[in-house]
């Protein structure tokens, strides 16, 4: 690439001269393109190789040489060109997060956005950009597992993963390094965060009981869904350990976590489990709508009935009563999956492939 330089009689203002790190007087030319590699070399007083160890961060390069390379960049207002270092790096410095359902569901989630939070603000530390992208497993994704697979990012984060899916598994035997958020379903182990769900719907239905609870029912999650599947199995621990009844008809399994889901399982619950007095939902959304179902059946929360929620979204605290409800971190499980990914794009092996985070109840007026 060459550099234009203007020789003739300027107009209006001389451009001021400036000092160099090397100690030489520069003047940089009105309506000069955009400074090179090249450029910021003379300008430093250091060969182009040297410039480009210091972009990629070398540590091969003496510190007042870097100090000086740095400056001229600053100075003459150097931006590095992406392709040309992709080329050297092989590293384009994006990763992709690919969202599994509709776009109407990303926006009506409360979960998501916790995330979404975590990873762009890990990702802003680590310095590396993000796409995001939706590929429901209704739909074509041939396009999509092309360009992932094609050198556009060096990395990707999975949400809502259900059993089955074969995107995981194709990027994975691809060497494009994935991790997911919540547990693998159905095919073979790959890197993941999560939160103890088990756990914390087992602490949920305790919670209940030792408050004299007995008939306890559930909107549970859907069960091609580690974190339906988990759910629901805390649920069912809980009710063993204080010696409760496990009826499946205490169990409605819903399609999705939104609230419409809900509406249609709660409603079968309400149908099939003749009296209650708790109901656990295995998400914010589900509790919302059994919140519905319980006063067009006729009962108080929590009067008749003790409802409790999942998630600790702001859902449950503007919901009249405020919910009860399982607190998940969800930004901090964002965080880590960005923080997994970009370890495992360096080829970092420090650590586990695996994170599992805590929960916690937070107790308001619904039970």
């Amino acid at each position: 690439m060459t550099e234009t330089r203007s020789d003739g009689p300027s107009t209006g203002s001389p451009q001021p001269a400036r000092q160099s790190p090397n100690g030489r007087t520069t003047r940089r030319a009105r309506g000069a393109g955009r400074p090179t590699l090249d450029t910021v070399a003379r300008h430093a007083g250091v060969g182009r190789g040297t410039v480009s160890r210091v972009i990629n961060g070398s540590p091969k390069v003496a510190e007042d040489t870097r100090a000086a390379v740095l400056a001229a960049i600053k100075e003459l207002g150097y931006v590095p060109n992406q392709a040309a270092r992709t080329l050297v790096t092989q590293r384009t410095d994006t990763v992709a997060l690919v969202v599994t359902e509709s776009q109407e569901w990303l926006w009506s989630e409360p979960f998501f956005a916790g995330v979404l939070r975590g990873i762009t603000e890990q990702l802003a530390e680590e310095n590396m950009r993000l796409m995001l992208t939706f590929a429901p497993r209704d739909g074509d994704r041939s396009r999509l597992e092309s360009y992932l697979m094609g050198g556009h990012v060096d990395g990707v984060m999975m949400v809502s993963s259900h059993g089955g899916d074969p995107l995981p598994e194709r990027l994975e035997d691809a060497g494009i390094p994935i991790v997911l958020c919540g547990t693998p379903v159905g095919f073979r182990p790959l890197a993941y965060v999560d939160c103890d769900n088990r756990s914390g719907a087992r602490q949920a239905v305790e919670y209940l009981a030792e408050r004299g609870h007995s008939r306890i029912g559930i909107v549970a999650g859907p069960q091609d869904m580690a974190v339906g599947v988990d759910r629901l199995n805390g649920y069912r621990d809980g009710l063993r350990g204080h010696r409760l009844p496990v009826e499946e008809r205490l169990v409605a399994v819903a399609s999705g976590f939104d609230e419409a889901s809900g509406i249609k399982a709660a409603r079968q619950l309400f149908d099939d489990a003749g009296e209650l007095d708790a109901v656990l939902a295995a998400s914010d959304p589900l509790a919302i709508a059994a919140l519905r179902v319980a006063r067009e059946r006729g009962f108080s929360v929590p009067g008749d009935l003790a409802l409790i929620g999942f998630d600790d979204s702001p859902l449950a605290e503007v919901s009249e009563p405020p919910l009860t409800t399982v607190h998940q971190p969800t930004e901090t499980m964002g965080r880590e999956m960005a923080r997994l990914l970009c370890g495992r794009v360096r080829g970092e092996e420090a650590g586990p492939l695996v994170t599992i985070l805590g929960t916690r109840i937070v107790v308001r007026e619904s039970a």
